[in-house]
């Protein structure tokens, strides 16, 4: 097969041969710049193998770009990388490497092209296309790669069992792939994950978190979920989603099984958003649920708190999996809380101080909020989840008419506490505190409305009451 054509919409790539062949070393694209054009699906990253120093490939060809292309150099690796619009090209030479069984760190060494595909973790990423001059755009696929891209399999280009000792994030990666890609993965690559799981121990888990949100993020993440948990690598890297797997059944009486039904939370919110921490709340949503488990002969089974008690493990799990700690995990924090509470009004009659309440809590992540909820709904009875459905319209529709009229998101009572004390003459104290409540409850009731005069009225009648008196 001969991709030059296919190339010739690259013309970094003609820039790349003619380098290489003044440094006159052979040069390759190599791995998922290959695959993806195969697949025809769009590609921004391009990885160059030379049989040479990638680094002085990489100086040559940004020299003859222009004197504004900037190339990052990592020595320790061999690796050295330029940037052209929007591709991202990295050049590495070819290299063979050995590994210690306790460690990730190669011992690495000057290679063939074969050295470096035999390297590479599965065979649809181990094929290459020549840019040297008398073969460009030839594919060289050693390990039947085209064939597997056919057929849709997963599968290493050597022995599962050397491929996955070498870096054990390629059972990750395995996975992450069949997840991206709705591939399966082959029997005995996959007989080496389940036998090999504990081996991802070594892995740090920043990079296990990163190959964990590219399956969040792929079109049916519920499938990448399931491979991992049957692998067991699940139990491993996120034993508290292993927690919900399973039903109880006492008296005749079980609850659903939460890890499934988390899953389908999962898969509805992924087809109205790609926010991967929208997704993360999905995952998130019922966590606590065994924690809060109790079962009463009279009601079955009940996880009172669950919203709660989830919302505070959510730092704790985004700690340990080296997740970010600023507003991403407080974001999904006020969603893993606040996710029952439109689905109660949704069962009751509604009323403007209950919306009102739900608005100032949820501030800018209303309509976030309210995508969990319409995923959470999960019934096997088509007629119930119309019903949800309908009222969760209603819901919205209410909303959205308080918001026009109350512009309650960010809500802060137009009465502050500096201009109670200046009214009645005061000095901080906790009685400040009760009035600003007092006027805070008064606005989300519907009593006042937050304006200025109607608010500063309403302090100074409630301020009277308490012995104050206007300044």
């Amino acid at each position: 097969m001969n991709f030059k054509e296919q190339l010739s919409g690259y013309p970094i790539l003609e820039m790349v041969a003619k380098a290489a062949a003044e440094l006159d070393v052979e040069a390759y694209v190599i791995g998922g710049f290959v695959r993806d054009l195969i697949l025809k699906r769009n590609s921004k990253d391009i990885d160059i193998v030379s049989i040479g120093s990638g680094i002085e490939l990489a100086e040559l060809v940004a020299s003859q770009l222009g004197p504004d292309v900037f190339v990052s150099i990592y020595k320790s690796f061999g690796t050295a990388q330029i940037r052209q619009g929007d591709l991202e090209i990295e050049f590495v030479g070819a290299r063979k490497e050995s590994y210690r069984a306790d460690s990730r760190k190669p011992a690495v060494e000057d290679g063939t092209l074969a050295d470096d595909q035999n390297r590479r973790d599965f065979t649809i990423n181990a094929m290459g296309i020549s840019l040297k001059k008398e073969s460009f755009g030839e594919l060289i696929d050693p390990f039947d790669g085209v064939k597997d891209l056919k057929k849709k399999i997963i599968r290493t280009p050597l022995g599962p069992e050397i491929t996955f000792s070498d870096d054990p994030l390629r059972m990750m990666r395995a996975i992450r792939f069949a997840s991206q890609l709705n591939f399966d993965i082959e029997a005995d690559t996959f007989d080496a994950i389940v036998k090999m799981k504990d081996r991802i121990s070594i892995v740090s888990a920043e990079r296990i978190s990163d190959e964990l949100n590219k399956i969040i993020l792929s079109k049916t993440p519920s499938y990448g979920f399931k491979l991992l948990f049957h692998s067991g690598l699940l139990a491993i890297i996120f034993p508290e989603m292993i927690e919900l797997q399973g039903v109880e059944n006492i008296e005749g009486k079980g609850h659903k099984d939460n890890f499934y039904h988390t899953l389908q939370v999962l898969d509805n919110v992924s087809h109205t958003t790609d926010d991967l921490w929208l997704r993360w709340a999905a995952i998130l949503h019922d966590i606590a649920k065994p924690a809060t488990k109790k079962f009463d002969k009279k009601i079955g089974w009940s996880f009172h708190n669950h919203e709660e008690v989830g919302a505070r493990m959510v730092p704790v799990i985004f700690r340990r999996m080296k997740l970010p700690l600023n507003e991403k995990m407080r974001f999904v924090k006020k969603l893993v809380r606040l996710h029952l509470r439109p689905i109660v009004l949704s069962k009751e009659d509604i009323t403007d101080s209950a919306m009102r309440r739900l608005l100032v809590e949820a501030g800018e992540d209303i309509e976030a909020l309210m995508k969990l909820c319409r995923a959470d709904i999960t019934s096997k009875n088509p007629e119930k989840v119309k019903k949800y459905i309908s009222n969760f319209d209603l819901v919205e529709q209410k909303l959205k008419d308080l918001e026009e009229r109350d512009k309650l998101r960010n809500f802060q009572p137009v009465i502050t506490g500096e201009m109670i004390m200046q009214t009645f003459g005061l000095k901080p104290a906790k009685e400040v505190g009760i009035i600003k409540e007092i006027i805070r409850e008064a606005i989300l009731e519907g009593t006042i409305p937050n304006e200025y005069e109607a608010a500063f009225a309403f302090m100074v009648e409630e301020g009277k009451k308490m012995g104050f008196s206007v300044q």
